[in-house]
């Protein structure tokens, strides 16, 4: 019997759990389950006779070795700072690793090692990163098959709330770490359009965005994720004269976030004096210039800013109640820190809320001396709150991996991103199973 062990079963895991339960009896797997609790987990996971849940500390590494050596494969749904840790032990224990989360530095440096043990680590294995790299360099490698050269390609992902669901000015719930979407883009975008670098810094980057329409759900925002340069190499485009990756939102999410981060309020580098004492208004104001003319808080802000009192922006972050006397109730707190407070309450799903992800690639390329462009595009619903289409799109393609290491199908050892045909192309055929299916179109 095979063994799997599962680190961490927070709500990104709720799918993933499933598809490893309702494989197990007929893959012979043994499924051992670790989280810091393990009391939320449902009784027919817990009392399942091939499933096993235990309490687990990360930081423990005695408890790390002792189950990591009984598992054949080691799946990390832990926080991304977890994972070298984790990786760490599973290299000096010989056994596999499948994780969703970007390939940091430290797991980059254990290729060598881990390919002349045998092992395979597969990483970026969720929705983005993940379903992005597979279903795109699926396309690339067909065009390259039949001549072709790819000259443009821009892909964009959003997680958000369904439109039977969304029900606030945001148009925005929390389907994801509510931390990393206060902090994202920080830094500064890196891409390349028609043969030119270009940069965005990050007080920039909500305001520099693009409408994409989707086909059914009608249109959206998309603004620049961090470093678009890096996956041309990844993906076989060193010489493409466009390449761009970003992330989706509803209209009007970025033009709003852009006066959050002009204020300061996505700041985590600092903790604020007394913020435990402190109101959401009293923050706003500690971030403005003295008082001047204007007799209430959102006219100060909009002179701030540089925009009309009465602008959609404003009128939606007023509706968060930063401009509030509502108490921050938290010690040495960060703005951004805060901030996330705030929104956690205000855009959390609520008892039968659906959550929605979109995806859409973009490509223009030449083919037998003609100019083309073909549009790839992806929506998934979610259930309900807890079977989001955030867990789906994250754990299936987990799970399927899983699947396919066990059974012996992956030949390539050491740290592997899904862009090989054998990995791709039955994780892609599997998920259409579940109703992840892209839809093209050319022209």
């Amino acid at each position: 019997m095979k063994k799997i062990l599962l680190l961490g079963a927070g709500r990104s895991a709720s799918v993933l759990i499933d598809y490893l339960v309702s494989n197990a009896a007929a893959e012979k797997w043994q499924v051992t389950i670790g989280d810091v609790t393990v009391d939320h987990l449902a009784p027919e996971v817990r009392e399942h006779e091939q499933v096993s849940v235990f309490p687990f500390d990360v930081h423990d590494l005695a408890q790390r070795e002792t189950c990591i050596v009984e598992a054949d494969v080691v799946i990390s749904m832990l926080p991304a700072a977890f994972h070298p840790l984790v990786a760490e032990t599973c290299l000096s224990q010989n056994r596999h690793l499948v994780t969703a989360s970007y390939v940091p530095p430290e797991i980059k440096a254990m290729d060598e090692e881990a390919k002349e043990k045998g092992l395979t680590f597969i990483m970026e294995c969720g929705l983005d990163p993940g379903i992005d790299h597979m279903s795109a360099i699926k396309i690339i490698h067909h065009i390259k098959a039949q001549g072709g050269t790819v000259t443009s390609f821009k892909s964009f992902t959003g997680g958000l709330v369904a439109p039977e669901s969304d029900n606030n000015p945001w148009h925005y719930k929390f389907t994801w770490n509510p931390r990393n979407v206060v902090l994202a883009g920080q830094g500064t975008a890196k891409f390349i359009q028609n043969g030119t670098y270009k940069y965005i810094p990050y007080h920039h980057l909500f305001n520099r965005t693009e409408t994409f329409l989707v086909d059914g759900f009608g249109y959206f925002d998309g603004y620049a994720n961090r470093d678009s340069l890096g996956y041309r190499k990844l993906y076989g485009l060193d010489n493409i004269p466009t390449m761009l990756r970003g992330t989706l939102r509803r209209a009007g999410y970025c033009q709003a976030w852009h006066v959050l981060v002009q204020l300061g309020l996505t700041d985590d580098s600092y903790s604020l004096e007394g913020s435990d004492r402190m109101t959401y208004r009293e923050l706003v104001e500690s971030l403005l210039p003295a008082k001047t003319q204007e007799k209430n808080l959102r006219e100060r802000v909009a002179k701030y800013i540089g925009l009309n009192p009465e602008a959609d922006e404003l009128r939606l972050v007023e509706w968060t109640g930063l401009f509030d006397e509502l108490p921050i109730d938290l010690e040495k707190a960060t703005p951004a820190q805060a901030l996330e407070k705030l929104l956690t309450q205000k855009w959390k799903l609520s008892p039968g809320d659906k959550d929605m992800i979109v995806m859409l690639h973009q490509f223009e390329y030449e083919l037998n001396g003609q100019r083309k462009s073909l549009t790839s595009s992806l929506v998934v619903i979610g259930e309900d709150e807890v079977k989001t289409a955030m867990a789906k799109t994250v754990g299936l393609p987990i799970g399927i991996a899983t699947k396919l290491l066990l059974q012996g199908k992956l030949r390539q050892t050491g740290v592997v991103v899904p862009l090989q045909a054998e990995l791709y192309e039955p994780v892609l055929e599997e998920l259409e199973q579940y109703g992840v299916k892209f839809k093209e179109r050319e022209g």
